[in-house]
C-alpha cells in the first residue's frame, strides 16, 4: 500500500527514474499558510551528499498543483509533485540479475516480476521520501506552535538490535515522555497509551488528531 494515515493520509506516487515522484496529502484543514518555500529547509535536511549517500543530486524543486489558493490550503487534497532531472537508468541495467543488498531490488522483483520498475530502485528508491517529508511539513504547519520531535535514543546493544528499542518523544510545552517501540516504531501511533500531565493534555489532543 502507497498511502497511510486516517483523518491526515498520504498518498506517494512516482518512480525514481520516472517523470516525476510526489504525494497527495488528505485531511489538511483550510486555511493553513503554505508556499513552495516552506519546504526547504526540511528537504535540505534529506538531501544527498554525505559519505555513504548517493551521488545524484537533483535540485527537488516541489510543484503544488492543487488544494492550495491564495497561498492557503483550500481543505481539498494537496497534490505536491518533483520532477526527476538526473536520471542514468543504464547504470541499473544490471540489477535483476544482481540485486543490490539493502535495497528493494530483489523485493519488488518478487512481488511485480517482470513489471517492476528497477531504474534506480523504481518506487521503492530513497526519492520517494520527498513526498513523505513535505507531508511533514504541512503536519507541522497544522500543529503549530506545537514542535513535536522524536528521537532514537537505544537501538542496539553489544551489536545486537534490541526489539524494545526506545524513542523519546518531545513535546514543547511538556516534558520528556517515553514510549517502547511497536512495529509502529517512526510513527505516532494513538494507540500507544503514555502517562502525561494535565498542562499536556490540550497538546496530545491536537497531535493525535492527525492520526
Amino acid at each position: 500500500m502507497n498511502s497511510f494515515g486516517r483523518i491526515f493520509r498520504v498518498s506517494i506516487f512516482g518512480e525514481s527514474h520516472g517523470i516525476q515522484i510526489g504525494a497527495v496529502v488528505d485531511g489538511c484543514p483550510a486555511g493553513i499558510p503554505l508556499h513552495e518555500n516552506d519546504l526547504k529547509e526540511d528537504f535540505a535536511r534529506r538531501r544527498a551528499g554525505g559519505i555513504g549517500t548517493t551521488p545524484r543530486v537533483e535540485p527537488d524543486l516541489p510543484r503544488i498543483v492543487s488544494g492550495v489558493f491564495n497561498g492557503k490550503t483550500t481543505g481539498a487534497p494537496i497534490t505536491i509533485v518533483f520532477e526527476n532531472t538526473n536520471t542514468k537508468s543504464g547504470d541499473y541495467s544490471n540489477l535483476w540479475d544482481h540485486p543490490r543488498p539493502g535495497h528493494a531490488d530483489f523485493t519488488g522483483q518478487q512481488k511485480y516480476g517482470a513489471h517492476n520498475d528497477p531504474r534506480g530502485g523504481g518506487h521503492f528508491s530513497g526519492r520517494i521520501t520527498l513526498g513523505i517529508v513535505a507531508a511533514g511539513v504541512i503536519a507541522k504547519k497544522i500543529i503549530s506552535p506545537t514542535i513535536v520531535s522524536a528521537t532514537l535514543i537505544e537501538a542496539v546493544q553489544n551489536g545486537t538490535v534490541k526489539p524494545d528499542s526506545l524513542i523519546m518523544l518531545n513535546i514543547t510545552g511538556g516534558g520528556e515522555k517515553r514510549f517502547k517501540a511497536e512495529k509502529e516504531m517512526f510513527y505516532l501511533n494513538p494507540d500507544l497509551v503514555f502517562d502525561i500531565s494535565p498542562d499536556e493534555k490540550e497538546v496530545e489532543q491536537k497531535v493525535r488528531k492527525l492520526f
